[in-house]
């Protein structure tokens, strides 16, 4: 059973159930028991001694047929809605189904106008990014059970509605960047997928934002192949092989980037990007000039007053004008960020105080998202401890 054949195929399918009138949670449901089924009968690998074993030719059409006859089991089943019977007489005969990609109207409609902005972000990852409730509240920071609650209100919010009207780009734009957040750092590879759609969103919308988030995906993702060592190890940046870096993804990035910034309409994608592509710029960490990337980051503050992007500030002050500078701006925020004693743990370790950066790197690693992340801090404070 090819796994990821099915995911790909997943949001394609929905899509059409959706457009032949299935309300969203509904189809999803029928989608799921499709998959359920293919699970079931779809071989692992052919055998010529079995006609039953056969590989299925056209996979979506398959799905597509099964998905619908489930979706119009459950709607007999359901005496509220047994007003759906008719829609019998349109259900799609077997055979090659429609190459159309699907997934970005898709993202379009979980954005919808009676979702709030989390809500529809939340849907979305989880009904079209195929992320997991647990996934989905670890980028949120909210306990698994509340995200689940807050999906499944979303899902009977929309479960009535006609998608006639889909939301807007921001909401849109915030759920691709969560994706490819969680292809990049996280369990699920979604980097590449959030990419292409990004790009599918340039080439339908011209907006200087939806430009600015590709660029930030190229240029991050121009450093993917030195973020990690041999053993799967976190490499920081400042210690990445620059030459593994993908110098086309990144002319391409700063191109997208300058053209975007010419339309002087600055939105918080475009400054992410920026930062990015003067770390790209350097040829070696102690040529990076963080000074201008402080510059950014307050432009990022304005924009955005996140916690966060103020936490991502006080290292770029630590860097430009010395890590007591940085630990100052660091104990004006809340140290239960994310993250906040992995900086900290960072800044008093320049500034010389090894004893206090060892035990916030043990601390930290213990409030670590995933474990590639835990065991890089683990490895800083048992450094640090060998040295005392």
């Amino acid at each position: 059973m090819n796994e990821a054949l099915l995911r790909s195929l997943t949001p394609s399918v929905l899509g059409i159930l959706v457009r032949r009138g299935a309300d969203f949670a509904a189809a999803e449901d029928a989608v799921q028991d499709a998959l359920i089924e293919a699970v079931r009968h779809w071989p692992t690998e052919p055998s010529p001694s079995s006609s039953h074993q056969t590989p299925v030719r056209d996979p979506k059409g398959w799905l597509v047929t099964v998905a619908w006859r489930k979706f119009l089991d459950a709607t007999r089943a359901d005496a509220a809605r047994r007003r759906r019977e008719g829609l019998v007489d349109d259900e799609p005969a077997p055979g090659p189904a429609s190459a159309v990609d699907d997934t970005l109207q898709l993202y379009f409609l979980c954005a919808h106008p009676s979702l709030t902005p989390s809500s529809a972000v939340a849907l979305t990852l989880r009904a079209v990014g195929g992320l997991t409730t647990r996934q989905i509240a670890q980028a949120y920071l909210v306990p698994e059970a509340t995200m689940a609650q807050r999906i499944s209100r979303a899902k009977r919010t929309v479960s009535d509605v006609r998608f006639d009207q889909p939301g807007d780009v921001a909401t849109v734009l915030r759920v691709l960047y969560l994706v490819y957040n969680e292809g990049y750092s996280g369990d699920v590879d979604l980097a590449a997928e959030a990419i292409r759609l990004t790009r599918q969103l340039t080439a339908a919308i011209d907006h200087p934002e939806v430009a600015g988030l590709l660029a930030l995906m190229l240029l991050h993702h121009a450093r993917r192949a030195a973020r990690t060592a041999q053993d799967g190890s976190l490499v920081p940046l400042a210690e990445q092989d620059r030459g593994r870096w993908d110098t086309e993804s990144i002319a391409e990035g700063v191109e997208i980037l300058q053209t975007a910034l010419a339309r002087d309409r600055l939105g918080e994608f475009q400054a992410q990007a920026a930062i990015a592509a003067l770390h790209a710029d350097a040829l070696t960490a102690e040529e990076t000039d963080w000074v201008q990337i402080v510059e950014w980051y307050d432009e990022l503050v304005r924009l955005t007053e996140s916690p966060v992007v103020r936490l991502n500030r006080a290292v770029a002050v630590g860097e430009a004008d010395g890590p007591r500078a940085g630990l100052a701006e660091l104990a004006v925020l809340d140290d239960t960020l994310p993250r906040h004693a992995a900086v900290a743990a960072y800044l008093h370790e320049r500034d010389g105080d090894p004893v206090t950066a060892a035990r916030l790197y043990a601390e930290a690693a213990r409030k670590a998202p995933n474990l590639a992340e835990r065991d890089h801090l683990m490895r800083q404070a048992a450094r640090l401890n060998a040295q005392l």
